[in-house]
């Protein structure tokens, strides 16, 4: 059954799922393909997608978008089993002192707008990243993706809803939370990490409704 169908009496069901692909050395095409057949999402938003990604539509069918990070050969991607309401969109947003940094805004199925996030690494500036995106979403949002966030992320009138459990080890030692979905007027009904593919980050699935 395909998350998007309804239940009895409830909203639609999304299917989201994140996951930061460790750029030219970690998840291809193909390892993308296998998550998609196995876990079949609804919309999956990628990090550190490169080029290689562009072959997902062709792999997979769907609808698809990239935007490259400024001077970076990887960037943030978008795919989706049905048509964008609009063109994915590139959205700068506070950068930090060595990448510089963008949003991907994608206006989704039901009049959802999700924001697809790479964040920088200090912990002020990844927060103030965020709260930059507050007044870009409009409606019922989500914002998806590796926060490089640890403790709370102090975003207001957005609800923390992505799984708990550690998607990401620092420094290959240390096990961390910082793969993370923020909702405003959506509900999400089951959250979890998934299995290690063939990146450093494990990817997060979690099912959306409307509130």
């Amino acid at each position: 059954m395909r998350a998007e169908r309804t239940l009895s009496g409830s909203s639609a069901l999304h299917k989201v799922i994140s996951w930061n692909l460790l750029h030219s050395i970690g998840a291809t095409a193909e390892n993308v393909a296998e998550l998609i057949s196995s876990y079949r999402p609804d919309l999956l938003l990628m990090q550190e997608a490169t080029s290689d990604m562009d072959q997902i539509s062709l792999l997979c069918g769907g609808y698809y978008a990239r935007v490259p990070l400024p001077g970076r050969i990887h960037g943030l991607a978008c795919w989706s089993t049905t048509p964008f309401l609009k063109a994915p969109a590139s959205c700068t947003i506070p950068s930090g002192p060595i990448v510089k940094r963008v949003a991907q805004i994608i206006h989704w199925s039901g009049g959802i707008s999700f924001a697809n996030v790479h964040l920088s690494h200090g912990q002020m500036q990844n927060r103030r990243q965020l709260r930059s995106l507050s007044d870009v979403l409009q409606g019922p949002a989500a914002i998806l993706g590796d926060f490089n966030l640890v403790g709370p992320t102090l975003m207001p009138g957005f609800a923390d809803v992505g799984p708990k459990a550690p998607t990401h080890k620092m420094a290959d030692l240390v096990p961390i939370r910082i793969d993370r979905c923020l909702v405003r007027d959506l509900r999400c009904s089951n959250a979890r990490v998934l299995p290690v593919f063939d990146s450093d980050h494990r990817p997060i699935e979690v099912i959306l409704s409307q509130a």
